[in-house]
């Protein structure tokens, strides 16, 4: 085989898709035969410097991808096939690797950098190849200048891999030393130095204690510094990115370079290339970036003591960082309107600008005022587009009171400019910054209104206009549009748009039918402001409303006549289908609010329904996302009454429950679960077999994302609260699972933020599932069966008030479920109560809560508890 192995290589790069089919099966079959040989061939193949490049290539990536994997569950299997190979296989493939760095051939060498960091992330957290790094560091040393290079690549990588916790101090020092001196401009190859500063950026985690030793500190600075001044433009690249990496890693350590890395960032921002530049404004928007966490995270009150000091670098930057971003904004791309992913030199600083406004609100009013006053009226587009830009760039942080008079007068002025400004950039950027204004200054908080009786109209009236514009403009004026809407959510029982509705919807629909809706996200925008114009609109409106339940089931009827359809066909019927969903989901939840509306919505539910199942019927093997939400919201309008279509449905939604690889759609799905029950109350009971079997397995899989399994876990509650004493026959499936999670919720020592918000959502569910336990067994003959599981609940309940890290929703719903224990156990469980932290401490905590919600709770738990105990 290992003759043949070059050409299977070779065949699987192959252009004819038959030769190429047939070399990934013998791939394939040589993999699942025998897995050594399979390994050993290929980093036999990768380190032969008689072999082509391409096999070699190919070689090293197909080794890579036998070591990694993006699932997690994968990715386990992967690791733990690795681990269990004969350590002599193991050995011999890791000294072929080893080899190959010094290969002449470059992708030979980069391709085995990348997989000795895999092996090396499998095998040094299990204290495995202790001697790799220090054989790579012997490396460094080495006369020839490829080496260096692959050498510094694989630290690199390897940093990438490994979690610095696994590798020791010493190896550490000795890591960045060799990187640091790599970056170094005593350093002749240009390569060596790339690789060096590359590799930097992923040591930096590492460097903890290096960055506590204001020497070494210093040092690894310096290096950095004057790499972003060097020739060579990749290196210089690299250097700034190394720079935002510590801006945020470190911000706390930047006080003594701060100055030093203005004057380097500002020089490349005017006059090296752009992805130099932009690197350099990056580092400018990560410092905004974490001051705004600070501030946002202390509330602006710092004492004395406070862990994190916030050190103002972007207010004192402000008089010479402002002047440098708003030069950039006059440097625009001709075409970046019509180009989706475009990023260039003025978007990079129009979005840095949004974010020092963030970060020192009012003080940058007066520094970009004079800018947008001197240009705006300039007869370069690239001048007026630019000013509208720095406008709309501010409009986030500043107080109302600042803004406010400036928006008065710019209100006029730009509504004028998106209907006769010749140039299409600065139609499509006044739009944008016309839905900035309203998004931040308009709305039922804003004391002084910027839209009155006087100019609503007029507003309109242009948006409307513009939304028969270019497609990047009249997205932009849908845009607009939506947050015109939805400042008038809280409006009360007449809303200032009513007198437009009918024509504000006309035209929405009249845009999701234009020939390049399909430009610039036009049609999902226009869907997106169609169902934000519903659901802030007011009973008022509520016939035209309804008069848009069939326009919108006849569109969707439409796409399920098309026949025949290419793939890229299909993918465009997919995505209008989940948009007609969606506008038909906000629909429903707008008419089923009221009981006059709701009634005359019945008339079309079963049409609605008999279109969601055909949308379902469309699709072989997933379950459309869009559709399912629908239906969740129709369950929870016709109550009852959604019995009658269960029968033909829950195949449908047996599916959602089975679809582990899109989990957003199993976790869809599960919450539609909770709707049905709610509203099906115990005529759910038939089909609760299959679906608590799913969820079981659900639970039980570890290929399920896990944001899933907090979901599931209320669901149990939902289905207990609908079916009563009849979850008597889950209980012994059902608790088990709540028991083992909860006990591993409990515990969080030692947990990042991530975790920590994670462990708090899936304590929220399983103590939601114990809710709805309790209360659906409550007054039944069977309550008895629960007193078993009593101690566990208590216990799990005091774990998490020992730890001390819940959040308030946490804290409601563990109050509750104290309350829900002793209302329904009564006196059997009063005796326990009283032993448990949490009837004390943790009461008495609730009790004087500021949170309204959680004292109410704690207040019926006491209540519970008093009487549970009196008895």
């Amino acid at each position: 085989m290992a003759m043949e192995i070059t050409q299977i290589l070779l065949s699987a790069q192959s252009v004819d898709g038959t030769v190429r089919k047939h070399a990934e099966e013998s791939l394939k079959q040589f993999q699942e035969q025998n897995l050594a040989g399979f390994l050993l061939s290929l980093c036999g193949e990768l380190a032969n410097e008689e072999k082509p490049v391409d096999s070699r290539k190919l070689a090293g990536l197909i080794l890579k991808n036998a070591l990694d994997a993006k699932e997690q569950h994968r990715k386990f299997e992967l690791v733990q096939r690795w681990l269990s190979l004969d350590v002599t296989v193991k050995t011999q493939i890791k000294t072929c690797l080893l080899q190959t760095l010094s290969s002449p051939v470059p992708d030979a060498r980069s391709t085995s950098s990348q997989v000795i960091a895999k092996v090396a992330g499998i095998e040094i957290p299990q204290k495995q190849w202790p001697e790799l790094i220090g054989s790579l560091l012997s490396n460094i040393h080495q006369v020839p200048v490829h080496v260096k290079q692959a050498t510094l690549e694989t630290l690199g990588y390897l940093c990438e891999e490994v979690s610095p916790d696994v590798v020791d101090q010493d190896h550490v020092n000795k890591i960045l030393t060799a990187v640091v001196q790599g970056m170094n401009a005593t350093e002749g190859s240009n390569d060596v130095r790339l690789a060096a500063t590359r590799a930097l950026y992923n040591a930096l985690g590492f460097a903890q204690a290096n960055f506590t030793n204001d020497m070494e500190r210093d040092y690894i600075m310096r290096v950095v510094c004057e790499a972003t001044l060097t020739p060579e433009v990749k290196i210089r690249q690299a250097a700034f990115e190394c720079l935002v990496s510590i801006s945020s890693t470190y911000y706390e350590k930047l006080a003594p370079y701060i100055q030093d890395i203005f004057n380097i960032t500002a020089k490349a921002v005017r006059e090296d290339e752009e992805p130099v530049a932009l690197q350099a404004i990056e580092f400018w928007s990560s410092i905004c970036d974490e001051e705004i966490d600070i501030l946002e995270e202390y509330g602006g009150d710092f004492t004395a003591d406070s862990e994190v000091p916030c050190f103002y670098f972007i207010k004192q930057a402000l008089p010479a960082l402002v002047p440098m971003l708003l030069e950039t904004l006059l440097k625009q791309e001709e075409d970046q309107d019509q180009d989706e992913g475009a990023w260039n030199l003025a978007m990079a600083g129009g979005t840095c600008l949004g974010l020092v406004a963030r970060t020192v609100g009012d003080d940058i009013v007066p520094l970009v005022l004079p800018f947008i006053e001197e240009n705006i009226t300039k007869p370069d587009w690239r001048q007026r587009e630019a000013a509208t830009y720095a406008f709309g760039s501010i409009l986030e942080g500043p107080s109302p009171d600042k803004l406010n008079p400036i928006v008065n007068v710019a209100l006029n002025f730009m509504l004028t400019a998106l209907t006769k400004d010749p140039n299409s950039h600065v139609k499509d950027t006044t739009a944008w910054t016309l839905g900035r204004i309203f998004e931040f200054l308009h709305g039922s908080t804003v004391e002084t209104p910027i839209i009155t009786q006087a100019n609503c109209q007029q507003i309109v009236t242009v948006l409307l206009q513009s939304m028969k514009d270019a497609p990047n403009v009249a997205e932009k004026a849908c845009g607009a549009l939506y947050f015109l809407a939805q400042g008038y959510e809280d409006v009360g029982p007449s809303s200032p748009l009513t007198p437009y509705f009918q024509e504000i919807v006309q035209s929405l629909l009249t845009v999701t039918h234009r020939e390049d809706a399909g430009e610039s996200r036009l049609r999902t925008a226009a869907y997106e402001t169609l169902n934000e114009v519903v659901r802030c609109s007011t009973d008022e409106t509520a016939p035209m409303v309804l008069q848009l339940v069939p326009v919108i089931m006849m569109e969707l009827h439409q796409t399920l006549e098309a026949q025949k359809l290419s793939s890229d066909e299909r993918e465009k019927q997919n995505e209008l289908q989940g948009l007609l969903c969606g506008c038909l989901q906000v629909i429903i939840q707008k008419l089923g609010a009221s009981e006059p509306t709701k009634y005359v919505f019945m008339q079309y539910a079963d049409q609605i329904m008999n279109l969601f199942l055909r949308v379902f019927a469309c699709r072989s093997a997933t379950v459309h996302e869009e559709a399912m939400l629908a239906i969740g919201a129709l369950a929870y309008t016709t109550g009852p009454d959604f019995a009658k279509y269960m029968p033909e449905f829950y195949k449908y939604l047996e599916m959602g429950l089975q679809n582990f690889e899109e989990y957003q759609v199993c976790a869809v799905t599960v919450g539609v679960v909770g709707d049905i029950c709610r509203a099906l109350e115990d005529k759910v009971l038939p089909f609760c077999d299959g679906i608590m079997t799913q969820l079981l397995k659900d639970l039980s899989s570890n290929q399920l994302h896990r944001s899933v399994k907090p979901p599931i876990f209320s669901c149990f509650g939902d289905i207990s609260l609908a079916i009563g004493e009849n979850f008597e026959k889950y209980l012994m499936y059902a608790m088990p699972m709540l028991q083992s999670a909860a006990e591993l919720s409990a515990r969080t020592s030692g947990a990042d933020d991530e975790m920590i918000e994670y462990t708090n959502l899936l304590r929220n569910g399983i103590l939601e599932a114990y809710s709805g336990i309790f209360q659906g067994f409550k007054n039944s003959p069977k309550t008895q069966l629960l007193i078993p599981y009593a101690p566990h609940i208590l216990q799990f309940l005091d774990s998490i008030y020992m730890e001390k890290d819940m959040d308030d929703v946490v804290m409601k719903t563990a109050i509750g479920v104290l309350g829900d224990l002793a209302d329904t156990l009564g006196s059997n469980a009063g005796s326990l109560i009283q032993q448990s932290l949490s009837s004390k401490d943790f009461l008495s905590e609730c009790l004087s809560s500021d949170d309204h919600l959680i004292k109410e709770s704690a207040e019926w738990a006491k209540l519970a508890i008093s009487r549970a105990i009196s008895v």
